[in-house]
């Protein structure tokens, strides 16, 4: 399907490209407003702040469609994210290669945040055959939990999922915080849940076409992102 941009007064394209320039790059907004006045375009940064808002989750959902599977076994993390002066958890999991698995927002950090990321999870990649955890009893029990939930279900056929909590195991997925964590001191915290949701899910869409998970690989980089729009 293709993005709507009814009732916005820029073309497409240039639209795309400031989303792009936001997400993939160390720019702030009045970065980039700079950035495009340099090329006759006066675009005010908080514009530039609405089109994130609005499109990147856009893109998510597209990019979600598009992503090829992933390995089943999967490094599972949470990290700190700073919205408001208020701590939140972001929990990501990349698989044993490094690709993208899937990523949650929450409030809370305890079992109920851990299983409702897997539940989602699980729900767009399959089931995995092995999580490694960095020793988070929240997580761990949210695993337990899925497997006594699989063991009550006709899945029990299926083999449950091994819980592994080897610490240097789990360094690929912590290491893959860093592009979200560098944002977040960019911009000193994010003033709004909705924006902090927004870039994060634009970060993770680059990041799966750098990665080669999403788009036609015969393509650059650039050109995978702006297709999802089409």
């Amino acid at each position: 399907m293709t993005m709507n941009f009814k009732g916005c007064q820029f073309p497409s394209s240039l639209i795309l490209m400031a989303v792009r320039y936001y997400v993939s790059y160390k720019l702030s907004y009045r970065e980039i407003e700079e950035i495009l006045a340099e090329r006759g375009i006066n675009v005010d940064h908080s514009t530039l702040n609405r089109w994130v808002i609005r499109f990147t989750p856009l893109l998510e959902i597209r990019a979600r469609q598009l992503k090829r599977p992933v390995s089943s076994s999967w490094r599972m993390d949470e990290t700190y994210i700073n919205i408001k002066g208020k701590w939140w958890y972001y929990y990501r999991a990349v698989d044993k290669h490094g690709d993208i698995v899937d990523f949650y927002l929450s409030r809370q950090r305890d079992e109920k945040a851990a299983s409702t990321f897997l539940r989602k999870a699980i729900g767009s990649n399959g089931l995995p055959h092995k999580v490694v955890i960095d020793k988070s009893g929240a997580n761990a029990l949210a695993l337990h939990n899925m497997n006594v939930s699989l063991w009550r279900t006709v899945i029990f056929m299926l083999n449950l999922i091994e819980i592994v909590d080897i610490k240097y195991l789990n360094n690929i997925v912590e290491q893959s915080h860093r592009p979200i964590k560098q944002k977040m001191v960019q911009t000193l915290g994010w003033k709004s849940v909705e924006g902090a949701t927004a870039t994060m899910s634009g970060q993770e869409v680059w990041a799966q076409i750098k990665r080669g998970q999403v788009g036609d690989l015969s393509l650059p980089v650039w050109e995978r992102f702006y297709a999802l729009a089409a």
